[in-house]
């Protein structure tokens, strides 16, 4: 990379393109970005630092030769005027994970990957190394408490990288996690996803082999042997490294509490569900690598709250606890309302999810949903059409939606409006209600909707 240090990130606006640009920012490059679309909590936070885009929209005279790298985001499109017009200068153009991994090409790369639990993990490991005083550097794929951007870059000899298996960039088909080569890897779980970007589950599974045949000579893998499918492509992997399976470790649970058990000692948890104690145990083994003890690293989960939208508490008045969760895909779906159902055995669940993703609103994948969602006492399906429409998808019917899920009661809507007004009737007492969306519920007023519960239960 050229020393010069200015660097130009087109479609600047994104979840993870603008934490890389203050990360950037932050270590003393000179940043500019452009973005037809700048939402919260983005623009604030590229406001404060004095790199908000003066106007929204693409303007090819941003880009010129006194560039050191021009970064693409997924947001903008192949034909993209700030693109093209680098293209045509012969500037180098990155994807995100391929920048990131010019930054850390030095350091010791920890990935974690899997299509579940991966911000978990990471979110863990994040939490248990600041509280061990460790240098490092990170990426992550969501907020985390205690942190105050997803991406930190310094001089740090170690980086933690969340592994996504999906595109690097508009002009790059790569998964992002084949970017990284790992000396030290996760695997969490492999359950079809993206059927726009891998249309077969063979296919999909595939990606995961590849990363780890990609992973550096004589690294170390931990996977979880519980999971059937990662198991197999795991153990036939031919990569000259060190695999290590984990599984769920043992755990018991007391009057909504669950503990983690080592030999004598019980350390309690703040989060809870056979997926999380499966990820703190991933977590574990990368706190081992990184020179934190047992007893240190379950002293420091103790605390750990959760990653943003990661079966986040967002409401509780003894009668209604209210989590917001990002489960979306039929694995995710499943873990986490069985996780509820299990935590609180005496409360009515009333889980309710959105499908908002290119996969999710695709009829050949809406089977994967069968029972997904039986341990919920009540349970509810949102997609909005106009997302259909948006995302160029044939229509789905909500007869196709409710057969999907194979529940005879499960209530479907495809008006937030109706949403909205069958949740304000609803008798939260004595009650757990679940959001689960990796959108917004078409905007539902979650605050409007917690006032009229705090007031009626």
């Amino acid at each position: 990379m050229n020393e010069n240090r200015k660097i130009h990130f087109i479609a600047i606006g994104g979840a993870a393109m603008h934490s890389l640009a203050l990360a950037l920012h932050k270590k003393g490059y000179e940043v500019t970005g452009s973005d037809d679309e700048i939402n919260e909590p983005s623009r604030s936070r590229l406001k404060a630092a004095g790199l908000l885009p003066e106007q929204t929209g693409w303007f090819p005279e941003k880009i010129s030769t006194e560039l050191s790298a021009v970064i693409l985001g997924m947001h903008a499109r192949a034909d993209n005027p700030e693109l093209l017009k680098a293209q045509q200068l012969g500037l180098p153009v990155y994807s995100y994970p391929e920048y990131l991994f010019e930054q850390s090409k030095y350091k010791k790369r920890i990935v974690i990957g899997g299509s579940h639990g991966k911000t978990t993990i990471t979110a863990m490991s994040l939490h248990i190394l600041k509280q061990s005083g460790i240098n490092f550097d990170y990426m992550a794929g969501s907020a985390v408490p205690g942190f105050d951007n997803m991406v930190k870059l310094s001089d740090a000899p170690l980086i933690i990288l969340e592994g996504d298996e999906y595109l690097s960039s508009p002009i790059d088909r790569r998964p992002k996690f084949h970017w990284y080569r790992p000396h030290i890897a996760v695997l969490s779980g492999i359950a079809w996803d993206h059927i726009n970007v891998f249309p077969t589950f063979e296919n999909y599974t595939e990606q995961f082999r590849i990363f780890i045949e990609k992973m550096e000579e004589g690294g170390t893998l931990f996977y979880c042997e519980e999971d059937e499918v990662l198991r197999s492509v795991a153990e036939s992997a031919d990569a000259g490294i060190k695999k290590i399976p984990y599984r769920t470790p043992e755990h018991i649970t007391e009057n909504g509490i669950t503990y983690l058990i080592k030999e004598s000692d019980k350390y309690p948890l703040l989060v809870f569900g056979k997926h999380n104690l499966q990820n703190a145990e991933a977590a574990r083994w990368i706190c081992r690598e990184c020179g934190i003890t047992d007893e240190q690293f379950y002293k420091a989960l103790s605390s750990f709250k959760g990653a943003a939208r990661r079966l986040e508490k967002i409401f509780d008045n003894g009668s209604l606890t209210v989590f917001r969760d990002f489960a979306h895909s039929p694995s995710k779906l499943k873990a986490t309302v069985n996780a509820v159902a299990q935590q609180f055995p005496h409360r009515k669940v009333i889980a309710c999810m959105e499908l908002h993703t290119f996969s999710s609103l695709s009829e050949n994948f809406l089977n994967e949903y069968a029972h997904c969602m039986d341990e919920a006492g009540q349970a509810v399906v949102f997609y909005n059409p106009e997302t259909i429409t948006h995302k160029k998808l044939p229509p789905v019917s909500m007869d196709a939606v409710k057969s999907a899920f194979k529940r005879d009661d499960l209530l479907v809507f495809d008006s937030p409006a109706e949403l909205s007004a069958w949740l304000h009737q609803c008798d939260f007492n004595n009650s757990v209600l679940l959001l689960m969306s990796s959108g917004t519920f078409s905007g539902l007023d979650v605050n409007s909707l917690l006032k009229k519960a705090e007031t009626s239960v």
